[in-house]
């Protein structure tokens, strides 16, 4: 199944909401300059559905990293 090209704008304007929460709260900063070299952003609707697929997986893999820099040691899946 594919995305449409609404679904990805949406999907991008939630991962920017992501980002800026985190260095909001966390006080970081996500290293994206593949994302920031790109010039997306959620709000460029002009740009093609290619485009913001490929800013929406710049920005995860942003995210993704930053995430995994502060884990130092997994953590175990538990209920409480």
């Amino acid at each position: 199944m594919t995305m449409k090209k609404q679904e990805l704008i949406h999907l991008h304007g939630l991962l920017a909401q992501v980002q800026e929460h985190y260095e909001e709260h966390t006080g970081n900063t996500v290293e994206h300059d593949e994302y920031l070299d790109q010039g997306v952003r959620p709000t460029s609707i002009h740009k093609s559905k290619t485009d913001h697929k490929a800013a929406v997986f710049a920005l995860a893999d942003g995210l993704t990293s930053e995430l995994e820099s502060e884990v130092k040691e997994p953590l175990s899946a538990s209920a409480d």
